[in-house]
């Protein structure tokens, strides 16, 4: 396993002598462990989105098409 330092200010440290019954080590490093699968879910889901894209950007395009097109329907039959 590596080892990385932490810097924390001084009055932080002083709170966390108070605890002394957490394992820091162990509750930053759980800590960073959820951020990284958290960020890494994140990264592939945009990914799978992004493979998406094309279908998504077609779908919204035709969705607008054919709003735009019932308006036309209910303007010329006198409904706006």
């Amino acid at each position: 396993m590596v080892s990385i330092t932490l810097s924390v200010p001084e009055d932080v440290k002083e709170l966390m002598n108070r605890f002394d019954e957490v394992n820091w080590s162990g509750f930053v490093r759980k800590c960073i462990l959820e951020k990284t699968k958290q960020l890494t879910w994140k990264e592939e889901m945009l990914k799978k989105l992004e493979t998406q894209k094309e279908m998504i950007d077609w779908s919204v395009e035709l969705a607008r098409k054919a709003g735009k097109g019932r308006l036309n329907e209910l303007r010329k039959k006198g409904f706006l």
